[in-house]
């Protein structure tokens, strides 16, 4: 018992330099934080102005009736209203929005997951083919517009003087009506089936043990059984993220018809995001404009839940999830 004391003075002096040192260095951490939030003040004031900010604004703006020039009028839930029932363009858009997005996004999908297995093959001269399927996505979209409005051009497109020599008249593509939807979606599907979709698959594909392939060529599985019951299932969450990407990748399409068509021919390109761009900045009309897009982004949350629920059915996690 006479050993006591000393060790408790001892532990009360360790921790009284503890607390010292701490003390000291309180200093140093508040300099370090300050210099940190400092750095990060470009970020937060670039969040606050362009994205928060805007937000907000467009949210409250989807209640009024605001064409720039004068004062925001507040008018309730007119503009939304108005999108369902007053406006001719509405359901069209969304229409020609969903045929673009149901051919696009099964088909790409479907190209870039062939294409990644292509090259997961390890055979010689892999890396340069990945290059090459990779280099139309890293194009411009306004570039890859201008070039596919040359090459689709009626009379003097090398499309449709190639289809001359083999006796065929080519259509007017984007000139016309029944035309030019098929024309954006062979665009679109160049220059997205290679890139960033198909690396994905392929990082997926790279993640699948090679020991339950072996195993099943063993059991006697073919191709088709071993990617049907071995790489489809450990693959299926890089299939939802693309799908999920994919979607909204589809439905808010703007650049290609913006630049090549500009919605038309006879509204045949005029996608969801494009009348939503013309409201607000050909016609400014802010306040309809702000309530188009609330609901774009309704439209995209509702698409996203769905497929997170139907997921859970055919999705599968290594960790036992699903």
């Amino acid at each position: 018992m006479a050993q006591a004391p000393p060790r408790i003075a001892g532990r009360t002096r360790e921790v009284s330099w503890l607390a010292r040192a701490a003390g000291a260095n309180s200093p140093l951490k508040a300099h370090k934080a300050l210099w940190g939030y400092i750095f990060l003040s470009p970020w937060l004031v670039g969040l606050v102005v362009f994205i928060v900010g805007p937000i907000i604004a467009s949210f409250y703006l989807s209640f009024t009736d605001y064409q720039v020039m004068s004062p925001p009028n507040w008018v309730g839930l007119a503009n939304y209203e108005k999108a369902f029932t007053g406006d001719n363009l509405f359901w069209p858009s969304i229409w020609v929005t969903l045929k673009y997005a149901l051919v696009v996004v099964p088909v790409g999908l479907l190209g870039s997951l062939l294409l990644a297995m292509a090259l997961n093959q390890g055979k010689r001269g892999t890396y340069s083919f990945r290059t090459i399927f990779y280099l139309p996505s890293l194009v411009p979209a306004v570039a890859l517009a201008l070039v596919w409005t040359w090459l689709f051009h009626p009379e003097v497109g090398p499309i449709n003087v190639a289809l001359s020599y083999a006796g065929i008249k080519g259509p007017a593509w984007i000139a016309d009506d029944h035309w030019a939807l098929p024309a954006l979606i062979i665009i679109s599907l160049w220059s997205s089936v290679g890139g960033n979709t198909m690396l994905i698959f392929l990082a997926g594909l790279q993640g699948v043990p090679s020991a339950l392939l072996d195993a099943a060529a063993i059991d006697g599985a073919g191709r088709w059984a071993k990617f049907r019951h071995i790489t489809l299932p450990m693959i299926s969450p890089t299939v939802l993220f693309n799908l999920i990407l994919g979607v909204i990748g589809a439905l808010k399409v703007f650049t290609l018809a913006f630049v090549a068509t500009k919605g038309g021919p006879n509204y045949a390109t005029w996608f969801f995001a494009l009348h939503i761009y013309q409201q607000a900045f050909s016609y400014f009309r802010m306040g309809y404009g702000s309530a188009l897009a609330w609901l774009f982004v309704i439209m995209l949350l509702a698409f996203t839940y769905l497929q997170l629920r139907v997921s859970q059915r055919w999705v599968y996690y290594a960790g036992g999830e699903s």
